[in-house]
């Protein structure tokens, strides 16, 4: 019950946030899909293609949806990391963290139920940003509930799970800002890239692409959404696909290993007084 109390309290305070700062929220939107369709004019469109509408100067119509919801994959996973690396340390430095640790609801719950609403609001405004590319560029969405719904929340759990284990090793080090840098950038790329990393590259690379949490999210997204589950004209199930069966491993295993890294991390700092230390 401590979880969905931390939820409604959090539902609560974006609430407030978003209405009270409207402005912020549309700018923030529309900036976003002025920065998304400069994007792909400049790295999808076909330079020796004169059409009369924007749709014809691509090579495929699907490519620049497909190149879009890489790019916002990629962000939102840079973004999970980074909310459990620099967040902790600015929690730390002005001493917000050690007033979370004396909450009843203790510190997993709490950033577990701020990433739940965080995620919740990420996927929102995405959706409408992924629908007015698609709308822009002549591509097509297939919005399956229950697929969509489902390979989201391991999605979801897949990430948080590698953000638990991040903040754990912030707990524990400190000062990782270099090395999570370099994480987040390397889940961007694999975001954006997916399927070409898994395909193209030597095994060993491959089955390391496959182990981090974001590589078969993005393929299982990609493929509901954009290409409607199929495959050369042929319908198959996201269900049967090798991916959505790694996505399941992986999202069970970072979620298990990520939360229990930073229950380790968090009783290890408390016990040595250096919760707050930076």
């Amino acid at each position: 019950m401590s979880f969905f109390l931390v939820v409604k309290a959090e539902l609560v305070r974006t609430f407030i946030i978003m209405r009270r700062y409207w402005f912020r929220t549309l700018t923030g939107l529309v900036l976003s899909y002025a920065m998304l369709a400069a994007l792909i004019i400049g790295f999808v469109a076909r330079q020796d293609t004169i059409g009369p509408s924007l749709a014809q100067r691509f090579t495929d119509a699907d490519k620049a949806t497909n190149w879009a919801l890489g790019f916002i994959i990629g962000i939102y996973a840079f973004g999970v990391v980074g909310m459990f690396s620099q967040r902790l340390q600015t929690m730390a430095q002005n001493g917000q963290l050690e007033q979370l640790c004396m909450s009843p609801h203790g510190l997993v719950t709490n950033f577990l139920a701020q990433s739940v609403v965080s995620a919740v609001s990420s996927i929102l405004s995405s959706a409408v940003l992924i629908w007015l590319i698609a709308k822009t560029f002549g591509g097509a969405l297939h919005a399956d509930f229950t697929p969509t719904v489902i390979v989201l929340a391991l999605t979801f759990a897949d990430l948080i799970g590698f953000g638990f284990m991040v903040g754990g090793l912030v707990l524990l080090f400190k000062q990782v800002g270099q090395v999570v840098v370099i994480v987040r950038f390397v889940l961007f790329l694999l975001a954006f890239s997916a399927e070409k990393v898994t395909q193209d590259l030597p095994v060993v690379i491959r089955w390391i692409a496959h182990a981090l949490p974001v590589t078969d999210a993005a393929i299982c997204i990609k493929y509901v959404l954009v290409q409607g589950q199929t495959m050369e004209g042929t319908y198959v199930s996201v269900f049967t696909r090798p991916s959505f069966f790694l996505l399941i491993i992986n999202s069970t295993v970072w979620t298990l290993v990520g939360i229990s890294c930073f229950r380790v991390m968090e009783d290890w700092s408390r016990s040595k007084g250096t919760l707050g230390a930076y």
